[in-house]
């Protein structure tokens, strides 16, 4: 193998794309020195375009080889050349053609700031009195040497991310500098320049101090009459000073060209002046400005020409930006916006497009400018205009997370790397990731990356922010903060006094002494809680009780003390605060739950952690938590937290409106079945006893079960269970009947076994045969009607089913009933009515007993249930509901009586529920108290003052219903 040949494989093994013309070139330069080659290969290996960069320096050394020998000298200037050299062709092409610029090289470059630069310029430049002469080329080199130097800083750091902030700041100070020197040739085109005070604002990215390699760079201008002249001469040689500039900056020669002058982020546009003066301005901003104006003008600063005026314009529309917030549909407009540049976006670009695109630059920069914007208005910490200034204002304040500020951070710094390696390849304004291969490649070398490694990185980051900016950018939380006016958002205690006055508190002063609990401190708790009360207050005050809510929040928060995750998500997921908001100020019985385990607000996150469980998840729940514990009463205690918790995700959803009254009344049944099953295993964890099924009877065993209800039950025992095996059945069921339903902080569920065959004085277990003796030979019609809704319920279920089976003739009695049975029926339902609605309550009142009421309907049913389930197997049904539709579909009643019974059940049912979520106790009668209705009615889905007609609305359902029961029960 020739020497030739052994070089080419050794480029191809170090990653050169053509390894024969590398080597070519390696060949000829050992033909003309003595001795080893003048530099090592390895110096290469961090290179972008390692072929660019060999060929670059090989028309160095020819064109000045003395200084090719001193670079070759200095490991360190080598490396900084090749770096630039295979990192962009155009400026591999400047140095070709003036390698004596390399010398900027020879030292380490290090940051010079806007002074810094701006002596560099000028001392290339040499302008005499402010006025530079030539063409401007010698302005196009120097800002080509600028961008050389600094992309070596860029391309030689051992983390590129980490100087991403940096690099871009930089290249700020050098378009200041350009805009400072470009002025001065514009100066020498512009006789009587003398006249006018010329103000270059810099907008956008160069505002911001994040410019890019090759980017239009966002200007306005301002102008003032200079000492002797008049305002409208000024303007007119202003206006040819900035149009001067704006070609000079453009304009394509020998030396290339610097970048596009844009601007059109003026007043008016394209169409508007292009030079104001400060009281035009001042006119425009305050009558005619856009929303998106004032966003433009977050980062506005001085960047050359007269400073002083500069900066008088920024004083001038400062406060404004500030006060964007408040503008009408801001908040809508700027989402739009955003939503409008997406959609522009070419489909086949889409993926790639690292400005733009969907989780990209500007979805970042978008999010942190929405944030500073609307909270900026009242703290005064977040009025800076970079994204990483605005983004560690916002995470060093507590308006985002430090975990989300990091990781939103570092997504940001990549994509700042990448957009800044991209375009420095080729000097071009792209924000495109390379779909060329050898292109991508290069990009990824520069990174310190492979191709596949890059492109992972890349779609991890956009990954990361369109899930932040998503939880971010449409946060209800920045709605509803968005409509609080600034003086709202201080929470000092005059405003917080006088907002809430307007927001219906009743008692101001007693909030105020919660809401100062609440922000007291310098914290990062409280200061997350003075971000949160504004919008909280506001939330509160939608439902019914927004004092009682403020201070159930005032309780939660001090239960949950420091705990991490609690205020974070309050703050991050804007839908949670809202909806524990709403929970607080309407419902006492889910507060009461939340105060016994605060943890349960983190139900609040999603949906699907408010989907009730099953009765078999349940059970297969409580199961693994009692069988945990050794001790029964830990055991116990066990069983009854896992009830306590169900309960608040069935009220939780119901509140919220994500629960109908079936699906509340399934879970709850479902819940006390598992309840009883768990109770029964531990209790046979201390009594040896038989097996025993239990029958739900009544609302559980109707799977209709409310807030308030007890489990009406039976208890079975096998056939032959008699004796000393009857006496432990017996003990079990006792003690599993104590140990669920004993008084304590969890809710208890009360066994009532009152329906049992003769009642408290019978047995409280029988056997399948007795109970069949039973309801054989000397039960009462009653019973039948109690058997109805009898089903298993607990414990084991073919116990139950035997039972149900030995009764299924009693229940559904064939031929229905005899004229004796139904009136016995009917005179059992009027001593109840007479005897069981509490003194000084109005019957029309009482949603059970009262006419039209729960009971009504149910005892109409099912005496239609008795007369006909023989010959209608359908309406052999424990639930009400089902049972009603049915007979209005076999043409038993008709259909506008079952639709009027029906409403009138969901009505009295939903009444009685929502009275337990309200008042946080069991309540049979509509509340006399109308702020107790108030809020019942918001919850039963009426708007705020709609009290009274949901009593109207209830009183007129109640009495429809009671004409039918008077025409059907009492007169069928």
């Amino acid at each position: 193998m020739s020497r030739y040949q052994s070089q080419t494989g050794e480029f191809a093994r170090r990653g050169f794309d053509s390894a024969t013309a590398s080597a070519a070139i390696w060949e000829k330069w050992q033909r003309r020195i003595d001795g080893d080659p003048p530099l090592d290969l390895a110096i290469f290996e961090p290179v972008a375009d390692r072929d660019l960069a060999l060929d670059s320096l090989e028309r160095i050394s020819s064109a000045d080889p003395a200084l090719f020998d001193r670079i070759a000298a200095d490991p360190a200037w080598l490396g900084r050349v090749v770096l630039v050299l295979g990192g962009s062709s155009v400026l591999a092409q400047t140095l070709v053609r003036h390698p004596e610029e390399a010398e900027i090289l020879r030292e380490e470059p290090g940051p010079r700031g806007r002074d810094g630069w701006l002596d560099f310029f000028t001392a290339r430049v040499e302008p005499v009195d402010g006025v530079a002469s030539g063409n401007g080329d010698a302005l196009r080199l120097a800002n080509r040497v600028a961008l050389i130097a600094i992309a070596a800083r860029d391309l030689g750091a051992p983390d590129p991310l980490a100087v991403a902030d940096d690099i871009a700041r930089e290249l700020a100070h050098v378009a200041d500098a350009v805009l400072e020197l470009s002025l001065a040739y514009a100066r020498a085109e512009v006789p009587g320049w003398e006249k006018a005070r010329l103000a270059v604002l810099a907008l956008g990215k160069t505002g911001a101090e994040e410019l890019n390699y090759i980017s239009d760079v966002d200007v306005l201008y301002v102008a003032e009459p200079a000492d002797g002249a008049d305002a409208e001469e000024a303007v007119t040689v202003a206006t040819r000073l900035a149009a001067a500039q704006a070609r000079l900056c453009s304009a394509h020669t020998a030396e290339g060209t610097i970048w596009q002058v844009d601007s059109a982020l003026r007043p008016e546009g394209k169409a508007g002046p292009l030079v104001r003066t400060l009281a035009s301005c001042r006119a425009y901003y305050e009558r005619w400005a856009k929303n998106w104006e004032f966003q433009a003008m977050l980062k506005a600063r001085p960047a050359a020409g007269d400073l002083a005026l500069g900066q008088a314009f920024v004083d001038l529309v400062w406060p404004m930006v500030w006060q964007a917030g408040e503008r009408p549909e801001f908040l809508a407009e700027v989402r739009a916006m955003r939503e409008r540049v997406i959609s522009l976006i070419p489909a086949k670009q889409a993926e790639v497009e690292i400005k733009l695109g969907s989780g990209g630059l500007r979805d970042t920069e978008f999010s942190v400018q929405l944030l500073q914007l609307v909270h900026g208005r009242a703290d005064e910490r977040l009025r800076v205009r970079g994204t990483f200034s605005g983004l560690r204002a916002l995470v060093g304040s507590g308006y985002i997370g430090r975990a989300d500020g990091a990781e939103m951070a570092d997504a940001y710094r990549f994509q700042r790397a990448l957009e800044h390696r991209v375009q420095l390849r080729r000097l071009r304004r792209t924000h495109l990731v390379p779909d060329d291969e050898t292109a991508l490649s290069h990009v990824a070398r520069s990174l310190g990356l492979t191709s596949d490694e890059l492109r992972a990185r890349w779609r991890d980051s956009t990954r990361r922010v369109r899930r932040l900016q998503q939880r971010i950018f449409f946060s209800p939380l920045l709605d509803a903060v968005s409509h609080v006016p600034a003086e709202g958002l201080r929470l000092t205690p005059e405003a917080a006094t006088t907002r809430m006055h307007a927001l219906g508190f009743a008692d101001p002063q007693a909030a105020l002494g919660h809401i100062q609990s609440l922000i007291r401190g310098t914290d990062r708790r409280a200061e997350i809680q003075r971000q949160l009360l504004p919008a909280m207050l506001e939330w509160f005050a939608e439902g019914p009780n927004p004092d009682f809510g403020l201070l159930a929040f005032r309780q939660l928060s001090e239960a949950l003390g420091t705990t991490s995750w609690y205020l974070r998500t309050l703050r991050d997921e804007g839908y949670m605060a809202h909806r524990l908001a709403r929970i607080a100020s309407t419902s006492r019985y889910v507060v009461d739950l939340l105060k016994r385990n605060p943890d349960h607000i983190q139900m609040l996150a999603g949906n699907d952690d408010l989907r009730p469980r099953t009765a078999e998840e349940l059970t297969e729940a409580m199961t693994r938590a009692a069988a945990r514990q050794d001790d029964p009463d830990k055991a116990v205690a066990s069983v009854r937290a896992l009830r306590r918790a169900e309960l608040c995700r069935i009220a939780l959803s119901d509140v919220l409106g994500l629960a109908d009254l079936a699906a509340v009344g399934t879970a709850l049944s479902d819940l006390a079945s598992a309840t009883v099953d768990a109770g029964l295993q531990v209790a046979r964890r201390r009594v040896t006893a038989p097996e025993v099924g239990v029958i739900a009877l009544g609302r559980w065993g109707g799977r209709e079960m409310g807030y308030a209800s007890d489990a009406d039950c039976m208890f079975v025992v096998a056939d032959g269970t008699e004796g000393e095996d009857l006496t432990r059945a017996t003990e079990l069921i006792r003690y599993a009947t104590e140990i669920i339903g004993k008084p304590g902080p969890d809710p208890a569920l009360v066994i009532d076994t009152d329906l049992r065959p003769e009642g408290k004085g019978g047995p409280q277990a029988r056997t399948v045969s007795s109970y069949a003796a039973y309801y054989g030979k000397w039960a009462s019609t009653w019973e039948a009607q109690m058997l109805l809704r009898a089903r298993p319920g607990a414990g084991d279920r073919a116990l139950a089913e035997a039972v149900l089976d030995a009764v299924e003739g009693f229940r559904y009695p064939e031929g229905g009933l005899t004229r004796e049975q139904v009136g016995e029926i009917r005179r059992l339902k009027s001593r109840m009515e007479t005897e069981r609605i509490p003194k000084g309550v109005p019957r029309e009142r009482h949603l059970k007993l009262g006419p039209g009421g729960l009971s009504d309907v149910e005892w109409t049913v099912q005496l239609l249930q008795l007369r006909h389930a023989y010959d209608h197997p359908g309406l052999r049904t424990t639930s009400t509901l089902p049972a009603l539709r049915l007979l209005a579909q076999l043409e038993l009643l008709p259909q506008g009586q079952a639709v009027r019974l029906e409403e009138a059940w969901v009505r009295a049912s939903s009444l009685r529920d929502a009275i337990m979520l309200v008042r946080g106790r069991a309540g049979d009668a509509l509340p006399a108290d109308f702020r107790e209705l108030a809020a019942i009615s918001v919850l039963l889905g009426y708007g705020p003052g709609e009290a009274s007609r949901l009593l109207d609305d209830t009183r007129r359902l109640l009495r429809r219903a009671g004409d039918v029961v008077d025409a059907v029960f009492w007169k069928g």
